[in-house]
């Protein structure tokens, strides 16, 4: 179940493709079909990531959290030793 992680609602336009970037602050980049776009940082509000979680903006706009499943690649380590 993801979790809200910051208060700051991100409005959302056709044509771009919204993510939480390296530097922790929401950006969007235009998509394919919007030539005319430009990259440009959305959200005021940093986020600061913890390990072993998956940052992404939610269909509501706001950035949330969930815990990543890494099973799959625990096996796969010991199984190479």
């Amino acid at each position: 179940m993801p979790e809200r992680v910051v208060d700051e609602k991100i409005s959302r336009e056709d044509g771009y493709l919204y993510f939480l970037g390296k530097d922790g602050y929401a950006w969007r980049t235009p998509m394919k079909n919007n030539p005319r776009g430009r990259k440009q940082k959305v959200g005021s509000e940093k986020v600061s990531r913890e390990e072993g979680y998956l940052y992404f903006i939610d269909k509501n706009g706001y950035v949330a959290r969930t815990k990543m499943n890494r099973k799959g690649r625990v096996a796969a380590k010991r199984r190479r030793r």
